[in-house]
């Protein structure tokens, strides 16, 4: 499809990080996916050659880009089958918490690290018995003094192992009738007594992703560690979680083209009963099914990237382009894998890994349920 999101600065870009991705992120991929996690100095790497956080300014060290750029590299990581490597959780989803509700000596101590790659972030908000019920959260924050004290567990955190600097939901206010004000979010370093890392967790999918779980035992932090007015944190979350779902359906929708692209061309190829697959009706029909989902997802996809750049408020549309892109990615790489048969299942084919890869994305950055339960609410209903 044309696309007229981009102009040729975000081309040159785009170029730029394809190279990235054929330098220093392609001979490692199945090292990282071994080992359970990238590489730490890749992300020094990349924030070298200013990709982490392309639309932070360049007061706050950063390169001063736009949210497009962030879309380049979600787009060209999906289509490298790169799903370890957290940038834009890191740089679309962690970093604008600091950035918009951070005092300018927040944003001096913090941002020029996250810009570099000299800091790690992650965001810790689920917790063994609490996932998109952010209100139902059991972390505590006591005020003592000067002082904020930190006890719970969180868990399924991605960047788990590597983070520097750790976005913390915890309750300020344990009155259950206070359940959506008594959330506020605090920035923990990694290296402070009481934070301890738990295990690398295993998972289905993105096998190179370092999720793990975090544990607070009596984590005493300053309080001007404190992002935004105590209180404030449910209403900052979910400020924020509209860029982060849109986010996911990027990726969802990048990887499915990608997936369909790769497939196309192996049924070309793969020969059954002396002639390629492609010449049989039904992996015709089945393949024009899955484009014609995979273009009317990159329409909508595209329509609401252009209107979140342009500044709209797009609660209803964030939610359902999540929800409606991932279950389309699932359906259209599951049809997919069906024409590599027996190799399909094989974890050395791209197409394997995406479509376990693909699984969690109907779950993280609240479950395509909840998306829907969003626009209901916004319809009024």
């Amino acid at each position: 499809m044309d696309r007229t999101l981009f102009d040729a600065d975000h081309d040159t870009f785009r170029q730029a990080f394809r190279a990235f991705i054929e330098r220093e992120i392609k001979p490692n991929q199945q090292r990282w996916r071994d080992q359970g996690q990238v590489d730490r100095e890749v992300w020094r790497t990349a924030g070298a050659q200013g990709f982490l956080c392309p639309s932070l300014p360049e007061k706050w060290g950063g390169p001063g880009a736009d949210f497009l750029c962030s879309v380049v590299i979600m787009e060209e990581l999906a289509r490298a089958y790169e799903s370890g490597f957290a940038m834009s959780l890191h740089s679309d989803i962690i970093v604008p918490y600091i950035e918009s509700f951070g005092t300018d000596e927040q944003r001096h101590k913090w941002l020029p690290g996250c810009a570099s790659g000299e800091f790690v972030t992650a965001l810790a908000m689920t917790e063994p018995g609490t996932g998109s019920d952010v209100a139902g959260i059991a972390t505590t924050a006591k005020k003592d003094g000067d002082d904020y004290i930190l006890d719970g567990a969180k868990t399924f955190i991605s960047n788990g192992q590597l983070c520097d600097l750790v976005v913390v939901a915890a309750k300020t206010d344990p009155d259950p009738a206070n359940a959506h004000r008594g959330i506020s979010l605090f920035v923990v370093e990694a290296n402070r007594p009481g934070f301890a890392r738990g295990k690398r967790l295993h998972k289905m999918g993105m096998a190179s992703q370092d999720t793990s779980e975090m544990f607070f035992e009596g984590c005493r932090i300053p309080a001007t560690n404190r992002l935004g007015p105590e209180g404030a944190g449910f209403m900052m979350l979910m400020q924020k979680l509209q860029q982060e779902r849109l986010c996911v359906a990027i990726g969802a929708q990048a990887v499915s083209e990608q997936v369909l692209a790769d497939t196309i061309a192996y049924t070309k190829e793969r020969k059954a009963f002396g002639k390629p697959i492609s010449k049989f009706q039904n992996t015709q029909f089945k393949l024009v099914e899955a484009l014609a989902k995979v273009e009317v997802g990159r329409a909508y996809v595209d329509k609401v990237v252009a209107e979140h750049v342009a500044g709209k408020q797009l609660v209803k549309e964030c939610s359902m382009a999540k929800f409606w892109v991932t279950d389309t990615s699932q359906e259209v790489i599951d049809t997919c894998l069906q024409f590599f048969g027996g190799y399909g299942y094989m974890l050395e084919y791209p197409v394997t890994r995406a479509f376990m890869d693909a699984r969690v994305q109907r779950i993280y950055a609240g479950t395509n349920e909840i998306m829907k339960v969003i626009v209901a609410k916004q319809l009024g209903l």
